[in-house]
């Protein structure tokens, strides 16, 4: 296998540290954790995005999100959990893969803002109506 997500996910790199594991998706600790309990949920199966996973993979990951969750808050007694995932060219893996960050107040991990500002919060109600058309199209 030449991505290195299906290498990780499909426990074929070494030295995994697998926390969570399931026919679908593997759940490994990150190697350069932003903090402790640092986790990404792989699907076994490659994906590039969302868009390209099956429907019963997104559930498994997200199921499993829930469950880490409520371990790494149990355990590292964040004060938060960030959950995110890049996709398209922001996807640094090449493969879908979700982080689970425990957060701290504090912690210096921010969310960034614009560089350009684009004035999309002065376009809501447009937006609204684009998303809400081009939904009921696909409907």
């Amino acid at each position: 296998m030449e991505c290195l997500g299906c290498r990780i996910a499909n426990n074929i790199e070494p030295n995994l540290n697998i926390v969570y594991e399931n026919q679908l998706i593997t759940c490994v600790l990150d190697i350069a954790p932003f903090n402790e309990g640092h986790t990404l949920i792989l699907p076994k199966k490659h994906c590039l995005d969302i868009e390209d996973m099956e429907l019963e993979t997104a559930y498994a990951i997200m199921d499993a999100s829930k469950k880490l969750s409520i371990v790494l808050k149990s355990l590292f007694k964040p004060d938060g959990i960030r959950i995110s995932q890049d996709g398209g060219e922001f996807n640094d893996l090449t493969h879908y893969h979700m982080h689970l960050i425990p957060r701290y107040e504090g912690d210096g991990f921010t969310w960034g803002e614009p560089l350009h500002p684009h004035g999309a919060e002065t376009r809501l109600s447009l937006t609204k109506e684009k998303i809400l058309k081009t939904l009921s199209e696909e409907g």
